[in-house]
Order: C-alpha cells, then structure tokens, then sequence
C-alpha cells in the first residue's frame, strides 16, 4: 500500500509509521463479529436460557440489549473511529484525568488473554484426540487389573473422565498444584504461536485470518442443526429451552445475569472495539455497523442455542430411555421376587414406554410407594434433569456436548468439526483481545510502532510463560477464577468511566455533533435528530444499568463467599469448594490491578496540574501579544486533546476519495 503524504510532503523519520488501514469492509465486519461472537454464546447463552425461564430470559436479554447494550457499543465503535486511536488515546482526548480508562482496559485485555488462550489449547487437544477411528472418550479404559473397567469412570461416565483424568489430570484442590503438564504447555505454545503468526503484521495479517475464523463456526453450527434436528428428541430438547417462564422476571438475579450477558457478548470495555474502529475511514456509517454487529451477535446465540438444545434433546433422550428400561427391568424382578406386592406398572411392553410417560406415572405414585422404590434405586426419568445436567460452561463443551457427539453416526467426523469450531471462535475472540492491547499501547508510545512486530512476538511469549499457571494440574481451577472474577467487575467499571467520560465530562451534545459531522448526519424535519436519544440513554439509562450492575455483583459475592468446582476422587463428583485464603488475597488483587489504573492516573494528574500551576506563579511574565504560548496537555481544548488528521495506510483501490476521507477531511 501507499502511504498517505500530508501536505505531499514525505515523512520525516522521526514520525512514527503511517496507521493501518482495513483492506476492505468485509474484513472490519468480521474481526468486530469475531470478536464479539465467542465461546460465551456456544455455552454461556444456552445455560442462561434453560436456566432462567427460556423464551422469557430471551426477550429480556433483547430488551437490556436495545436500552443498554447498543447504546453503549455505538459510543465505542464513534470514539474509536473520530479520534483513531487505541483505548488510551480516545480517553484522554475526552480528559487527560481519565487515561487510566484505557490503561484498566488493557490489563482486563491481558487477564483474558491468559486464561482464554488456554481454552484454545484445551481445544487444540481434543481436536487431535479426535483423529481417530474410536473417540478416546467414547467408553472407559480397564483398570489395574485388565479385566473390568477403571472404577473411577465406571462411577462418572468416560466422558467426564476422560475431562478430569486425561486431558487435565486434575488436582483435589487449588491448593495442591501438581507440576505443569507437558502435553497441555505444549498444546499451549502452539495456541500462542497460533496468535502470534496471525499478528505479527498488525491488521493485514489478521484480517485475512478472520475470513476463515469468523465464518467456518457459522458453517459447523448450520451443519450441526441441520443434524440435531433430524435426531430422536431433538424436538423436546427445543421445546425445554423455547417454554416462556414469565415469572423469572421477578427475579434480580435474572436481570443481572441477562445484563452481564449482553454486557460480555457485545465485547464492552475490552477496548477491542475501539482498537478495530480505529482503523476505519473517518466517514465510515459506524451506526449501520454496530446495529448489524449487534443483531448477528443475538441471531449467532440463538442459531447455538437452537443447535445446543437440539443435540442435548437427543442425548437427555437416549439417556432417560436407558433409565426407564433399567427401572422396568428392577420393577419386574421386585415383582417377581414378591418384594412388591401389589403396583400398578403403566405398561406391558416396556419399549413402548417414553420417558415422559414413565415420569407421569411415577409422579402419581403415593408418598410411600416413591420411598419405597427409591430404597430400591427406582427413580425418576425425566428429560429436564438430564437436560440440566452439566450444562454450564467447559461442562457443556467438553462433558455432555462430547458426550452426545459419541451417541452420533461417525462420531469422530462430527467432533473434529466441533472442535475446529470451537478453535476458530476462540482464535477470532482471542485476535480482539490481543489488539486490546496492542494498538493502545503502540499509540501511546510511537518508539513501539517502529517495532510493532517485536513487541508482538514480546507480548505473545509473556502471555505463553504466565499461562503456564493455568496447565498445573491445578490449572482449571485457576482459568475458572480469572474467569469468574478478574473481567466481571472491573469491565463494568470502565464502561460506567466511559459512560461517564461521554456524557458528564466531554458532554453528549458535543459529542453527537462531532459524530454528526462524521456520518454526515442531516436533522430530519424542523431540525428533529431522533439520534439525540442516544445522549439520554448514555446519561441516564445506561450509566444506571452499569451502576446496578455493579452494586449487584458486589452484593452477590458479599452474599455468596467466592467457591470454585473441584473434581472428588473419593466421591466421584464435582463439589462446589471455597477459595483458600490466599487464593482469596489474589482475586480480591486481580479486581483492584485492573480498576486501580482509573483512580491512580486520576490523582496523578491532578497532581501534575497542582505542580504546573505552582511553577506558573513563580514563573516570569506572560510573552507579549503575538507570541505563541505553549499549551497545557491538562487543557480539554488543547488541540492534541481533540481529533487530529492521522497519517493513515490507503486501502487498495480506493483513489483519492479514501484518502480524503482516511485523513478526515470532508468529501
């Protein structure tokens, strides 16, 4: 590409290199799709919706995102592309008191980072398990004595096995840590490698890896629909998950979880958005993008929904099939035997027998006959509490999912796919991560940008040493911390510091008619901007939602003490476990390392303008009409605190109509 030559004057060498530019559209729209469709909404948006009242947790997920979540995406995706500039730059041209925004959201960036690419390896394993004729998890291995099956996964099932003894070799605890385990530092520098190859040019590089990594999940899921809904008990599966729970709005933790889900899956905070919306062209309609962004971002939760269900359906069906043959086989020999005397079977022909018609009459059954026949281990068999079952987060990916996937016709063909998906979504989550970090810092300090790629391969292989804490044997219970709690409360920090930078301290109005210059935005009749409405929701609404929000999250870890899931060897099952107190002491630090940026250079620069007016008293006379005086960085009118024309790379193609507008001037 050329570069752009302000003036048509050449560079000097002193100025940092000319800012990228996207090759086309195609490529901004599928990195801000990649990044904000991740993991989250393949087992996150599944759970939430079986959990908290199906249809009725959708429509409220919706509503919190048209009032709260697309207001405060438009804010980041305008910031990022009239300032052009990373996280950093973009908050401290709203107020250099609220730069440590941008700082805050490059350390929750680095949190993730760690943890997330360590999914990507867990990912990574599994796929090359899945190259074989017989999945490794599909039955259990003989124990000691070559003859029966190992009894700790006779007790579980191999799948759930295979998870905790195999591929994470789990500890007891979180106290007992294990040594790393080679095979998953392994997996873990190919995951690094796989991210550092994909930056190593910046967005040239990464944006012809997202043509792949952000549509071939969408390829696996239509695929894997179109083969969930033709399984036996698919149908039930949807039914359970499309049943409306009205009730549940009621509900506060309802609300909060649906908030946090809108909150996490739109990418808010991370500074990814504003990074990939500050290689635009300054008069790029970034309204049309984040209305589509948000819209694919909802459908892509509900095609995985739809998809999840369907192959849960299928498999809580064959299971629940299962038990209510085993149960009429018990029920025959009590008979027989004459252990039960008198009761009423609901059938002759067991195989004619559904599940929900066993679970009605067992329902019907007195008090005491239901005592009595769970003493005989004859218990229900119902598709909801199988449906329920290990349904939240890697449970759902790496125990029940790969579960039903062994009940499938080739099964290894359809895990591979599965798989690969779950790599490409995580790879195109984990590039907008990286840039989270990335392009703030090499604005923030030019001398990085003329060593972009070393900085790069730096960070990717800081990211790969760190990471080794989450390959421990006791790694897992590490990645759920960080997960759980290193992101949740500081992110909503920051958005509430954005909302409040946009709408208290720069001011909306001022704000929405830089954006309207930029868009080209003309009043409609009488001079009506019907977009004005955004400068309410930003003060109001949405800063309101962020507040509770916050306090919401706070009142529920007060409530509930931080626990974590561990695997019980004895007791072949996972129980819920308190933190230690030292694992406490470093969640209560990662919380305060990534908001302390916020209030820190708050003070430091409060204290920085104290120190200059002090010199300024001391200092000689003012210099006579006509002499430039030098400017304040303090001063929300100095010019560098405002929009200034960047040098920026051409996209190919595009004449000297992209250049004008890549410089900012008006077409």
């Amino acid at each position: 590409m050329e570069k752009v030559k302000p003036d048509e004057e050449e560079m000097s060498p002193e100025e940092p290199p000319a800012r990228p530019a996207w090759s086309n559209k195609a490529e901004y729209i599928l990195a801000q799709v990649g990044f904000s469709v991740g993991l989250g909404n393949v087992w996150r948006f599944p759970y939430l919706c079986h959990q908290n009242g199906g249809g009725a947790f959708i429509l409220l997920y919706l509503l919190i995102l048209l009032v709260v979540g697309i207001p405060l995406f438009f804010l980041e995706l305008a910031a990022g592309q009239s300032i052009r500039q990373g996280s950093i730059g973009v908050w401290q041209h709203f107020s250099p008191h609220l730069v440590g925004i941008g700082f805050a959201s490059c350390v929750v960036c680095g949190f993730v980072s760690l943890y997330y690419n360590v999914i990507i390896a867990w990912s990574l394993f599994y796929l090359v398990n899945s190259f074989r004729s017989t999945l490794p998890w599909a039955s259990c291995p003989l124990g000691a004595n070559h003859s029966q099956p190992e009894p700790e996964c006779a007790q579980s099932s191999p799948t759930t096995y295979f998870w905790y003894r195999k591929a994470l070799d789990v500890s007891s605890s979180i106290d007992a840590s294990g040594g790393v385990s080679p095979a998953l530092a392994g997996y873990l520098l190919a995951a690094w490698t796989l991210v550092c190859g994909a930056l190593i040019r910046g967005i040239k590089s990464s944006g012809k890896v997202l043509y792949f990594s952000s549509l071939f999940p969408y390829v696996v899921l239509l695929c894997f629909l179109v083969r969930g809904l033709l399984l036996d008990g698919a149908a039930d599966g949807v039914r359970i998950m499309f049943t409306p729970q009205l009730a549940v709005w009621g509900d506060m933790q309802v609300w909060r979880q649906a908030a946090t889900q809108v909150f996490f899956s739109l990418g808010l905070g991370f500074g990814s958005v504003i990074a990939y919306s500050s290689y635009n062209a300054r008069h790029n309609d970034c309204h049309a993008d984040g209305l589509l962004v948000a819209g694919v971002n909802f459908l892509t939760s509900l095609l995985a929904t739809l998809v999840v269900f369907a192959v849960l359906g299928f498999r809580a069906t064959t299971v629940a099939r299962a038990c209510v043959a085993r149960n009429m086989e018990m029920l025959a020999q009590l008979l027989g035997t004459g252990v039960l005397s008198t009761l009423e079977l609901p059938t002759t022909d067991p195989a004619a027998l559904s599940p929900s018609k066993y679970s009605a009459w067992y329902h019907r059954l007195s008090p005491e006959r239901g005592t009595m026949l769970q003493g005989h281990g004859i218990t229900d068999c119902r598709l909801e509490d199988e449906m329920n079952k290990g349904v939240e987060g890697t449970g759902l990916a790496f125990i029940t999912f790969t579960e039903a996937m062994t009940l499938f016709p080739a099964s290894p063909f359809w895990s591979v796919l599965f798989f690969l998906m779950l790599l490409n979504l995580g790879l195109s989550t984990m590039l907008g991560n990286m840039q989270g970090i990335l392009t703030p810092l090499l604005d923030h300090y030019p001398a990085l940008q003329r060593r972009a790629a070393l900085f790069t391969v730096l960070c990717c292989v800081s990211g790969f040493l760190l990471g080794l804490m989450f390959v421990q044997r006791s790694g897992s219970y590490f990645v759920s911390m960080f997960d759980d709690y290193s992101a949740t409360l500081p992110l909503v920090a920051v958005v509430a510091c954005e909302a409040v930078a946009v709408a208290w301290v720069y001011g909306t109005d001022r704000f929405l008619g830089e954006v309207e210059i930029m868009l080209g935005w003309k009043p409609w009749g009488r001079g009506w901007r019907p977009w004005r409405l955004y400068g309410c929701m930003w003060r109001y609404s949405s800063l309101l939602a962020m507040l509770g929000l916050l306090l919401a999250s706070l009142g529920q870890i007060c409530r509930s003490p931080p626990t974590y899931q561990a695997w019980d060897r004895t007791q072949v099952e996972e129980t819920r476990v308190p933190y230690p107190p030292w694992a406490l002491a470093m969640l209560i630090s990662l919380i305060v390392l990534a908001t302390l940026p916020i209030p820190a250079l708050y003070l430091r620069q409060l204290v920085w303008e104290w120190q200059t007016r002090r010199r300024q008293q001391g200092a000689p006379p003012r210099a006579e009409p006509g002499q430039e005086e030098e400017e304040s960085p303090a001063d929300p009118e100095r010019s560098a605190n405002g929009y200034l024309p960047v040098c920026t790379q051409e996209p190919p193609g595009q004449g000297e109509e992209a250049r004008a507008s890549l410089r900012g001037e008006p077409k």
